[in-house]
């Protein structure tokens, strides 16, 4: 969520256009070949999933420039990056990560598909509910 909420900054103050434009280079690691996961910077700015993948594929500054064009991912690659990456990094690529028999049953609903809807609106994507190891945690207030 970087680029959103800080690009202007480093590119306009801290890093200059070119080093910010490569800043959280995720397309040059898928190219190497290197796993990477995408994260918030939690209290500094709040936990939201869909806004680390909204920030991940669109890499749009609060002001709305494009911070880094080149570095892009798609919204499955994103998705990827906060599940299957991120437990593979936490060495728990065996029960969490991924849908499959005998693993932790931890997902979320969500009321949009991220993949198929417009980039620019992945960020309003509402979780509707979540489940933790089979059980529902949360659900959201109908409406």
């Amino acid at each position: 969520m970087q680029t959103f909420y800080w690009g202007d900054w480093h590119r306009d103050v801290t890093m200059g256009e070119e080093r910010a434009y490569r800043w959280d280079p995720a397309v040059s690691a898928i190219k190497r070949g290197m796993l990477f996961t995408e994260h918030h910077d939690a209290p500094v700015a709040m936990p939201s999933a869909m806004m680390i993948v909204f920030a991940s594929v669109n890499r749009t500054s609060r002001s709305g420039a494009v911070i880094g064009p080149e570095q892009r991912i798609s919204p499955y690659m994103a998705l990827k990056s906060i599940t299957a990456s991120a437990a593979y990094q936490y060495f728990e690529e065996n029960i969490k990560g991924t849908l499959k028999p005998g693993k932790l049953a931890d997902f979320v609903i969500l009321d949009k598909n991220p993949i198929e809807v417009d980039p620019a609106t992945i960020k309003d994507i509402r979780v509707l509910q979540t489940i933790k190891e089979g059980d529902t945690v949360y659900r959201a207030a109908r409406g």
